[in-house]
């Protein structure tokens, strides 16, 4: 399985609005995930959010689903600069 986590800087001026596209967003891409996604916000800067998107069995279908919400969403509305998509697996000592 793998995990998404998706940082990025919010405009803190719409911060509440940016806050219902993104548990819109998450509500959407709930069906990809094992585990409800969540929205986090850095400690030390709280206009740096990040989204969890775990257990995900085809990371392709999702990664689509996730650019079509975001166009959708207008996501990118009240962000400021760009998204930032990383995927990460468990770690396999066989390997």
């Amino acid at each position: 399985m793998k995990h998404a986590y998706v940082y990025y800087r919010i405009d803190p001026v719409q911060a509440g609005l940016a806050a219902r596209r993104i548990d819109a967003l998450l509500d959407a891409l709930a069906r990809y995930c094992s585990q409800r996604p969540r929205r986090l916000r850095r400690c030390d800067d709280p206009t740096t959010w990040m989204e969890i998107y775990e257990d995900i069995a085809d990371f392709a279908a999702f990664s689509a689903a996730l650019d079509r919400a975001v166009l959708d969403l207008d996501c990118a509305g009240t962000t400021v600069g760009e998204r930032h998509l990383e995927c990460f697996s468990a770690f396999d000592p066989a390997s």
